[in-house]
């Protein structure tokens, strides 16, 4: 092989390994998410998410029940922001059968109000008000949704400022955020396409939840 050819050769090989490196998403980094200070199990999830490529391109997000906590990342894997949320007030990681009927008609009992643990394909939406919401789960009316305004507004707002995760337990269910969070981090990421939504569980380790070899 003459030099020229080798040239040639070397330089295809040196385009495309800089045109695969271009086109690969950049990986959250470990500081802007480590800083917040997640939970052992939390920044587990987050590693196998981003190695793995399970959001298969799409933004995603990371409810931490036991810690209280939403984390929601961008296509690229990079934080976009995190907060403190509300989450139903029933300890349990399963879904009530006939659980998002009778939510719209406001019948669910106390022992029904769970946040289930999975991993849910999510869409933005609104609901039965016109508000917009992520539905993580519409069939369960299981949504990402912004503290609403009403009776229970100041009570609640106390209490996603509390530092204590369980009294951050209070909805129905859904997973509620501050208004501002909502509006600036949730709806600008999640809410004009499909994502991910990783809901850990409280009662089971992460393994009987996500199936991950590295978990």
């Amino acid at each position: 092989m003459s030099a020229w050819s080798r040239w040639l050769r070397d330089a295809a090989v040196s385009t495309a390994w800089a045109v695969m490196a271009w086109a690969q998403p950049a990986l959250a980094t470990p500081q802007d998410f480590l800083a917040k200070q997640p939970s052992a199990d939390a920044a587990r999830l987050v590693d196998w998410v981003t190695a793995s490529g399970d959001a298969h391109g799409k933004p995603f997000a990371v409810v931490d029940k036991r810690a209280a906590r939403l984390y929601v990342f961008d296509a690229h894997g990079h934080l976009a922001g995190a907060t403190p949320a509300l989450l139903g007030s029933t300890i349990g990681d399963f879904t009530v059968p006939g659980v998002g009927q009778r939510a719209q008609d406001g019948t669910i009992r106390r022992d029904e109000r769970t946040t289930p643990a999975g991993r849910f394909e999510a869409e933005p939406g609104e609901n039965n008000k016109g508000e917009r919401v992520v539905w993580v789960d519409y069939d369960s009316a299981f949504a990402i949704h912004r503290l609403r305004p009403g009776f229970s507004y100041g009570a609640r707002s106390t209490r996603l400022a509390s530092a204590q995760a369980a009294g951050k337990r209070v909805s129905w269910g859904c997973v509620v955020v501050p208004v501002a969070f909502y509006q600036q981090v949730v709806d600008r990421v999640l809410g004009h396409g499909r994502s991910v939504v990783y809901v850990m569980p409280e009662m089971a380790p992460l393994q009987k939840v996500f199936h991950g070899p590295e978990l």
